[in-house]
């Protein structure tokens, strides 16, 4: 693989959701990754999150499984684990024995709650850890209950994401420095950091602690989704004057006064109502036709199977075809290093014979792991 982290050796011992994220995007920027997979698994190759790999299945239960484990982290610059907390420490692979191991080590524990806390061995979802750092509140309409955003902001911002910029951030200092360190990366503390501006704006008295009735929630009839005559939707988000008045300009809406009182929230409802009813009258390309590209801060809101088409997207390539399946290209991009376009997911354990190879054993030593069922 090339890109920035080109050199770079992480095992990632297999999850699923916010480790196998974390592992994406330190292989999609050059990492090479080696997955840690349990027999009779399985990786799609379909799967973003599983690609740009190479897969060993290892039954832990087995010592020689441990053993080559062991082996592994030696030889690495990071892992990547998202067990409960104890968990690595009773296959003796914790923090205390592969520090010991291999000083520079940088070792990345995901989990929802956090190596340590009341909630530390629970079990958990993206909904509740969002749900204790006061995120799931906010999101929703007024008066109704809170909406679960998929599970993009628990698992993905502020926990693949998280890790994957705290493994990167610590690699750096271990380069520097000949240290390594545990990273202790909790689902419930980075949707907390996701949330800074909201935290910010409640500091400052502008912002009330309750969803559906704030600016950026969907309150301000200026940014919000709006139904077209088609059934398909558009976003508006013109919040700036500047842009607020070409959205007025675009919409034949410059000479209703009643629009002239933007930032007054016990305005928002009825001139919501006027949006709504306007945006109705058109569909959303003839809508496109008249804001897209402008600064009124428009977009069409694309489904999933729409999105790949969009001519800026596809300019972009924005969108590859990878496993026989769209997916996501890596991002972001670089000027000096260019990321490889991703591999598909291996078969669990396909690489198993390459990477025991590469740390020295010979045909007859990986036979005799196989008959052990070390290996698989």
């Amino acid at each position: 693989m090339t890109g920035p982290l080109k050199g770079v050796r992480i095992i990632e011992f297999a999850g699923i959701g916010p480790g196998p994220f974390c592992g994406m995007m330190l292989a999609d920027h050059g990492a090479e990754v080696i997955r840690i997979d349990r027999p009779g698994g399985f990786m799609d190759p379909r799967d973003p999150l599983s690609r740009n790999r190479t897969s060993i299945a290892l039954d832990m239960k087995n010592p020689d499984a441990v053993r080559i484990a062991r082996e592994l982290c030696k030889s690495a610059d990071g892992i990547i684990e998202g067990y409960r907390p104890g968990v690595m420490e009773r296959l003796g692979l914790g923090p205390d024995v592969l520090l010991a191991d291999n000083p520079k080590l940088v070792y990345g524990r995901m989990t929802g709650w956090g190596q340590f806390g009341p909630y530390a061995q629970a079990a958990g979802h993206d909904i509740n850890y969002i749900s204790l750092s006061g995120v799931l509140h906010g999101i929703g309409r007024a008066g109704e209950k809170p909406v679960p955003p998929v599970n993009y902001v628990g698992d993905f911002g502020g926990g693949g994401m998280m890790l994957a910029f705290g493994m990167s951030s610590a690699l750096v200092h271990a380069a520097r420095t000949g240290e390594g360190q545990v990273i202790d990366c909790a689902m419930t503390d980075g949707s907390a950091l996701l949330a800074g501006m909201t935290w910010g704006f409640l500091a400052a008295g502008r912002l009330k602690d309750e969803a559906g009735v704030n600016m950026l929630d969907g309150a301000a009839h200026f940014y919000d989704s709006y139904e077209c005559s088609d059934g398909k939707f558009v976003s508006i988000g013109s919040i700036e004057p500047q842009f607020y008045a070409l959205l007025r300009e675009k919409t034949g809406l410059t000479d209703d006064a009643d629009f002239d009182a933007q930032l007054d929230p016990s305005k928002w409802g009825p001139l919501k109502e006027k949006l709504t009813a306007l945006f109705k009258t058109k569909t959303r390309d003839e809508w496109c036709a008249i804001m897209e590209m402008t600064d009124v801060c428009f977009a069409p809101i694309l489904s999933l199977g729409e999105a790949p088409q969009h001519p800026h997207n596809v300019e972009r390539e924005t969108f590859l075809t990878v496993g026989g399946a769209i997916q996501p290209a890596p991002a972001p991009r670089y000027s000096a290093t260019v990321n490889d376009t991703p591999r598909a997911a291996p078969a669990v354990g396909a690489d198993g014979d390459t990477v025991l190879t590469g740390l020295g054993y010979d045909v007859a030593s990986i036979a005799a792991l196989r008959e052990s069922g070390a290996l698989r």
